[in-house]
């Protein structure tokens, strides 16, 4: 995708949704840790159907802790890895009280140090809850990206590396979000829905699903 093209991109997908938010549900930065640590190949659906269950019952470091693997596991149990995951979550839990106070860190470093989490989840973390301008590179983002030719890469760290340097600053923040829900309900992995898409003419993608704009 010419440079040129980028911005306008950006600038349609804003029009069209204004203020993009996760589709995972969470009251503060440690329940959206979780949630992404559960979220392992899960969808944000079911993910979401567990927590709704868990954090009214436990939604912080210590009342995780406290419920131990055991006690997790029922709340979680129609998640995909959920035996894994408890482990993670409840060992998580003990490592941010012991390293920080109970409070989730505000470093992809530190993020990246807890158990379960990798450098997707971290960046979600650091863009979502604390406003940082990352690029979290999901199967959705890379598939966009590499398709539209906006960032292509042979692999997530390439794909977020040139994110990185062709998102104008501006629409850096929310640019995980558009990219994300672009890819879910839009550029679909079997057929993109192309006759319906906002940036169809700017993508380079040489085999565009025919057919006429709606309406």
């Amino acid at each position: 995708m010419p440079n040129a093209r980028v911005p306008e991109m950006f600038e349609r997908l804003r029009e069209l949704n204004p203020n993009p938010v996760t589709e995972l549900e969470y009251s503060s930065p440690y329940e959206l840790l979780v949630a992404m640590t559960l979220s392992a190949q899960a969808t944000d659906v079911g993910v979401n159907k567990a927590t709704r269950r868990l954090f009214p019952v436990a939604n912080t470091p210590a009342a995780i802790a406290a419920l131990g693997e055991d006690g997790l596991k029922p709340y979680i149990d129609t998640i995909g890895l959920y035996n894994a995951k408890a482990a993670n979550v409840v060992a998580m839990a003990k490592l941010l009280i012991e390293r920080h106070g109970g409070e989730v860190p505000r470093t992809r470093e530190a993020l990246e140090a807890l158990p379960g989490v990798g450098r997707k989840t971290a960046n979600v973390v650091l863009n979502t809850a604390f406003g940082q301008p990352t690029m979290a590179v999901d199967t959705h983002i890379f598939r966009v990206s590499n398709r539209t030719g906006l960032a292509q890469g042979k692999d997530v760290r390439a794909v977020e590396d040139r994110l990185l340097r062709r998102v104008p600053a501006a629409y850096l923040q929310d640019a995980h979000h558009w990219l994300i829900l672009h890819g879910r309900y839009v550029c679909k992995a079997r057929r993109p829905e192309c006759p319906a898409c906002v940036i169809r003419d700017l993508c380079t993608y040489p085999d565009k699903t025919p057919g006429a704009p709606p309406g």
